[in-house]
Parts: C-alpha cells; structure tokens; sequence
C-alpha cells in the first residue's frame, strides 16, 4: 500500500527532511577550477550579519533575496559559491555586552582586564553566531557552509593585517588631530556615515558678552555683543566673536575685545565672511535667528574649527570623553569659581547651569524655540559630540603613485577625486559601467558619497575588534631608525612631530609575530585602539577567499556577481574605499 500523505502541509517535518537531503552531500559546496580560471563560475558574498543578536525579519527577505539567483545558477550548472559568515560588529557588539554586564553584574568595562573583557565579548560572539547561522540553514539558505567565515577569525585576519600595512607603506594611513564626530556614550571617534540626524525642537539661547570697553556706534554706546547659540556648553572653550565684514557695525567692533562671561577670558573680535548677516525677515533660518555675533569654539564645532584655522585662534577643548565639563583635556585658564562650579557636570547639566547663571547676571537677552537638526550616534543613539582628538585615518583622495601606470593620473571628469586614489578606484566600476545598482537611483547615492568624501578615521576606542598594528616610541629619529634597521622589510617607519617632541610609529606586516615580541621588549608601545568595523568588512568579498595568498578561490570565484545588501549600508559598505 502506498504512503499516504498528510492532507495539511506539516513544514516542520518537511523542511526536516530537505535539510537532510541537502547536508547529505556537498550540494551546497563550491570548489574552485582546476585551472584556477574563472569559467563559468557565479558569486555572492553574504553581507555577514552582526554577532550583536539573532537574525530578524529584514535578515529573513535578504537572504532570500540571495538564495533565489544563488539556486537559479547551480541548476544552470554555474560553478556557484555563496559565501556565508558573520561580522564582529565592534561598536554594536561591545555596547549590548557592556549593557549586559552592568545590569546583570554591575561592573563596567573598566572593572576588567583588557583581556578578560574580550573573553566576555568572545562568549557571547561565539553564542550569537552559532544561533545566526542555525537560523540561516533553518531558513533553508544554501551557502557552502565549509567555507564559513567571521571577520575576526584568523583567515580575515591576515587579510586585514596585510591591507593596513600596505596602506601604511604607501602613506595612505596617518595620523591627525582634528575635530572629529564623538560618542560620549561609548567614548569612540565615529565617521560620517555613523551619524544619524535626527529633528529636535531646541532652543536659541541669546547671551551678551561685554565689551572691554564700551564703543560708540552712531552716537549710541555698545556694552556687549550678543551671540545666539544652541549649545550655551560650548561657550567655556570660546576663543573668539566673528562677525561678518559687510556687517555695518563691523568696522567699529573688529579688533575689540570682550571678557567671556563665567571664564573671564579676553578673545577677540574678528572678522570672517562665513558669519550670516541677521534678517528677520528672511526665509533663511540661519538669518532669521542671527545676531550678527558668532561665538567661535574650535573644539567643538566644525564650521568653528575652520575659521580657527583660517585665524589661528587658540583651540580650548573643555570637556572629557564622556561628555563631562573638564580642566584635564586642554582647558587650563579655570579661575573665576563660577567656572569651577561647572566641572564635571554632564554637558546638558552645564547647559542648564550656564544658562541660569547668564539669567541672574541679566546676561541672557532671549530664549526662541527652535527646531534643527542634531547627530546622534548610530548606537547608542546619544548626541554626538564635534571632540578633538586624536586619530588614524586613511587618506581617501590621495593619489597613489604606483597606481598611474595601470588607473592613469587626474581628476575624475567633473570631480575632486584623482583616478588614481581609493575613492577612485571605488568610483570609476560604477562610471564605465562596470558596477550597476538595482533600482539605479541609488547609483547616485553611491557617487554622491565618493565624490564627497572625507578622510576616513580608522581608529575607533574600543577593545573588541582588529587591533591597530601600530607601535610607537618617543626618541630621536636617527636613533630610533637605527634600532629598525635590524628588521628589513617587516617593518614600515614614519617620524611625527607631536606636543610631546618626536614620535616615530612602525607598523609591522602579516606573519611577523618575532618581529612584535622583539620591538615590544625593546619598549615600543602598542596602540590601545582598534580598527573601524567597516575596514574589516570592506575587504569581505576577497578576504574570505584567502587574499593577500594568490588562491585558487580567489582566481575563480573573485570579483563576484551581486551584492544584495540594505540601501543605508550603501555608503558604509559598498562604497567603503579599500
């Protein structure tokens, strides 16, 4: 008699069945050619989910996404590899373990050993990406599941490795102390496109500053100057007042002075056409709410710093990586008690207190509600902070000599960016047709991005995540290079001028591990930061295949064939310039 089969479609037991079938041999598996040629062979790289939680429902639709065309080609009988594995996610990952153990334990990633925190990390990427992936093979995705990677395992590892020292070397990697986008929260640089903007209603704040002494304008006497801002915090690091030339008052004010309110500061008042002229009744919302007075903090706001370089103002940083109002990071003329008093307030408590101590001064003219724009981190969603610091970045528009022979040299038509440099190389697939995006309006987002793009910070003040390889020592330079020499090419040297005298930093290449133990014995100090997540996955689609090794995999399944990724990932991943 034959089996009788269920009336009702019991998915449980059949999909059972199909995940046995298919493990039962290596359908899903892909060797490379034998001749390590191409052929006829077709690739998607997974875009590899975070180890911060299990898969949801946009995983489920993407990965679908994938599955449709990676099965369509096998039954094709293309050479078909769909490449699957995980990312480390450090700022995510490290952020929901820090939750996790403060609330469970009450410990803080400061109560551990660098070492031993990483072991906590190591747990839970360890637990989470065994769950993720039974969640991939439960949905019945067919990758090749042999050739599971994650960005930090060793394979991914070298390749990382390998691409900073190249970078180093070629002068692409450096190191630069200028504003940057700050997370108080999770205390790390982020770059651009980790910024969200967000609408908040907020407020201008109107504050006089007086005058050193009194002006006459038209017959009528000038005590004060009263700038408009919405972050009152940032007016202990003020350095100067702008205002714009083609303002009337401006040939009467240039050149005078006012004492900063609560520091007691003398900064000047200069002149510099980036100040918007007040109009009231203007569309322009900046003219709108103008004074005509610009409090120009350097350290802390973007559009500031510029004008500090244009007039070389003295940079004041006032607060700590937490976001807290401190004398410990550059602010050192903290005299008058009412500055004290605001030392280690958060920064929207010092708001608070700034704004009352100019209310009872009779200092504070105006209040005006006012809705803007403001940046919050990607992860732990708290404004961020425009901070000075400290990091490595890559130069993405540098041209790289080596390249002209084979890219050329110049600018690419109608841009700033030389053909020849990393945002080049990204750029120029999509221009000659080579790259395409489905739906194509999103090619523009992706041209957007590079033609605009600035260097790239790199450095990120974690503990989970790559390492920089970067080792320094202060010293003379001669003698420093001497003490190198003794290791060839596994190494790569530059000399920096910093505020404490030279400092030389070495990068040392893949697989030279003797190399680290000796200059570490020899007291070269490692640096303490880790790489941005994105330079890891950036090098996914080769690194997972073994580059820099000139592999089998390589040659026959690299570059691969589509990318299916989310549209708000286009520019931290697709258009990453590695």
């Amino acid at each position: 008699m034959s089996e009788q089969l269920p009336k009702i479609y019991e998915s449980e037991t059949i999909e059972r069945q199909a995940n046995e079938i298919w493990s039962s041999r290596q359908y899903f598996h892909a060797e490379p050619h034998a001749d390590g040629k191409n052929g006829k062979a077709y690739t998607i790289v997974i875009p590899p989910p975070n180890v911060t939680a299990p898969l949801h429902l946009g995983h489920a639709l993407n990965n679908t996404l994938q599955d449709i065309p990676i099965r369509f080609r096998r039954m094709q009988k293309y050479n078909t590899l769909w490449m699957p594995g995980t990312d480390h996610a450090g700022i995510a990952t490290q952020t929901v373990v820090e939750k996790r153990i403060l609330s469970e334990e009450s410990r803080r990633r400061t109560d551990f050993k660098r070492e031993e925190f990483v072991g906590r990390v190591q747990a839970w990427k360890d637990e989470y990406e065994a769950r993720i992936i039974e969640q991939l093979k439960a949905m019945g995705c067919s990758c090749d599941w042999q050739r599971t990677r994650f960005t930090m395992d060793k394979v991914c590892a070298k390749a990382v490795r390998s691409a900073f020292f190249k970078l180093f070397k070629d002068g692409l990697i450096y190191r630069g102390k200028r504003l940057v986008n700050w997370d108080p929260a999770t205390q790390t640089v982020l770059a651009d496109d980790e910024v969200e903007h967000e609408t908040v209603q907020g407020h201008f704040w109107y504050m006089r500053y007086p005058l050193v002494e009194p002006v006459d304008i038209n017959s009528q006497q000038f005590e004060h100057v009263t700038v408009a801002t919405t972050r009152p915090e940032t007016m202990l690091g003020d350095t100067a007042v702008a205002m714009n030339p083609s303002d009337k008052r401006a040939k009467y004010l240039i050149g005078k002075k006012v004492r900063l309110p609560i520091v007691g500061r003398i900064i000047p008042i200069i002149a510099d056409e980036h100040v918007v002229l007040p109009d009231p009744d203007s569309e322009d919302e900046k003219a709108k709410f103008s004074t005509g007075f610009l409090k120009v903090t350097p350290a802390h706001d973007p559009d500031d710093w510029a004008i500090g370089e244009r007039h070389e103002l003295q940079v004041i940083n006032v607060m700590a990586p937490d976001g807290s109002i401190s004398d410990k990071y550059g602010w050192e003329d903290v005299r008058e008690p009412e500055a004290q008093s605001l030392l280690g307030m958060d920064r929207f408590e010092a708001r608070e207190a700034i704004v009352e101590w100019f209310r009872k001064e009779k200092l504070l003219e105006d209040v005006r509600e006012y809705v803007h724009e403001v940046g919050h981190s990607y992860r732990s969603h708290v404004p961020i902070e425009p901070y000075l610091s400290d990091q490595w970045y890559i130069a993405v528009k540098k041209p790289i000599d080596h390249l002209s022979e084979k890219f050329g040299e110049g600018l690419i038509d109608g841009t700033d960016v030389p053909v020849n440099s990393l945002a080049g190389l990204a750029l120029a697939p999509l221009l000659d047709s080579r790259l395409r995006f489905i739906p194509e309006r999103y090619a523009k987002t992706y041209q957007s991005w590079l033609e605009n793009l600035r260097d790239w910070p790199i450095s990120r003040q974690l503990w989970w995540g790559h390492r920089i390889p970067i080792w320094s020592k202060s010293g003379a330079e001669e003698q420093l290079q001497s003490e190198l020499s003794k290791f060839a090419n596994k190494v790569h040297s530059v000399t920096m001028d910093s505020d404490d005298g030279s400092i030389t930093y070495i990068s040392v290449g893949s697989g030279h591990e003797d190399v680290e133990r000796q200059i570490e014995a020899d007291d070269w100090t490692r640096d303490e930061d880790v790489l941005d997540t994105w330079f890891s996955s950036a090098l996914w689609p080769f690194s997972t295949m073994g580059w820099p090794e000139d592999t089998p995999e390589l040659k026959t399944f690299y570059p691969g064939d589509v990318l299916c990724t989310a549209r708000e990932i286009i520019t931290l991943w697709e258009a990453a310039p590695m």
